[in-house]
């Protein structure tokens, strides 16, 4: 593939042009109020896992000789718990940590799982505009449609499932649960965002070939990109440049094969 260093240079410029910057607010505006209200609903469920609870406990007693046992089982529920959480600074701020911070880290990953969704919206609008400035003399066939493209998503989505499930033992393990935790998320990243790309710029015979040939270097690119995403905001700032970066790299291939 061309340096890395032109292609990284090329894409910024071509990021910081009018056009591109409009497409940048766009997916910024929407995952902010789609997030704004996620974030609200894992924090709710937090404060509501914490004012319900329900107590069981079981005794046995033995009366001439003969085992009694008695069970009880009660819910506790509104203030109690509350008001014993937070009846001092220490475990009212143990409290208020775990929710909010449990919250803000699934509404970071969810950030990219959401913006993933959007830009596939305006793929085609973003690489015809670096084919225009760049590479009028390679046709944009493309190979997707609806069907497929919803198709493959649902089912990247169920094999991502699967896989925190799978890796749900290893998330107990320091640093191995760190890379078991987003390996899952970062298998969706790149089968979202090389799909939007390559369907968008090759036949499907040309993507095949790329992937086939060019498989490592892709995913070296995407797991950089999806580093990147994993600092706060960044994928809502983002998520065009990638599609750029990522044009860039196809259009080169593409026309590499068909010379």
């Amino acid at each position: 593939m061309e340096n890395e260093t032109a292609i990284l240079s090329r894409s910024l410029k071509d990021l910081f042009t009018k056009k591109m910057l409009i497409y940048s607010i766009m997916p910024f505006i929407i995952s902010m109020i789609i997030l704004y209200i996620l974030f609200f609903i894992v924090a709710g469920i937090g404060v509501e896992q914490l004012t319900t609870m329900e107590v069981q406990t079981t005794q046995t007693t033995i009366e001439n000789g003969i085992p009694h046992t008695e069970s009880f089982q009660a819910t506790l529920a509104g203030t109690s718990i509350m008001k014993f959480l937070m009846s001092s600074a220490l475990t009212s701020w143990i409290a208020t940590f775990l929710i909010y911070t449990i919250g803000t880290l699934m509404t970071l990953y969810a950030s990219i799982f959401v913006a993933l969704l959007i830009i596939g919206f305006l793929t085609h609008r973003i690489l015809k505009e670096v084919q225009q400035r760049h590479y009028l003399d390679i046709e944009m066939i493309g190979y997707s449609n609806p069907m497929e493209g919803i198709f493959l998503t649902l089912k990247w989505i169920f094999i991502m499932i699967i896989l925190f499930l799978v890796f749900i033992p290893l998330y107990f393990i320091p640093i191995i649960n760190i890379i078991a935790f987003n390996f899952p998320l970062y298998y969706f990243f790149h089968k979202m965002i090389t799909y939007d790309v390559s369907s968008t710029i090759c036949t499907k015979e040309e993507a095949m070939k790329i992937s086939f040939f060019y498989g490592n270097k892709l995913r070296l690119k995407t797991l950089g990109l999806y580093l990147l995403s994993l600092i706060p905001f960044v994928i809502f700032f983002a998520s065009v440049f990638y599609v750029i970066y990522l044009g860039h790299s196809y259009f080169i291939e593409v026309k590499k094969l068909r010379s």
